[in-house]
C-alpha cells in the first residue's frame, strides 16, 4: 500500500542524506521509522497497564471469586 506523506525540505534533505549514508532507500527508512513508532506506542500502552490495581487493597483471587459468583 502506498501513502502520501508531506515533509518539509529540511526533512527530505536529512532523510536523503541518511539514506545515502546507510545505503537504504528513503521508503525503507520511512517504513522503519513507522515500525519503530508503532512498537514504542504499543509498548507504552502495555506498560501503562501494569500496576493499575496497585492502589486497590483487594486481593486478586478474592475479587475473581466474587465476580465469578455473580454469574
Amino acid at each position: 500500500m502506498r501513502a502520501l506523506v508531506d515533509m518539509n525540505d529540511a526533512q527530505v534533505e536529512a532523510l536523503d542524506a541518511l539514506a545515502k549514508r546507510v545505503r537504504r532507500s528513503r521508503a525503507a527508512l520511512i517504513r522503519a521509522a513507522i515500525d519503530d513508532y508503532l512498537d514504542r506506542h504499543h509498548r507504552e500502552q502495555v506498560e501503562d497497564g501494569f500496576g493499575l490495581w496497585g492502589k486497590h487493597k483487594v486481593d486478586g483471587l478474592v475479587y475473581q471469586e466474587k465476580v465469578r459468583a455473580e454469574w
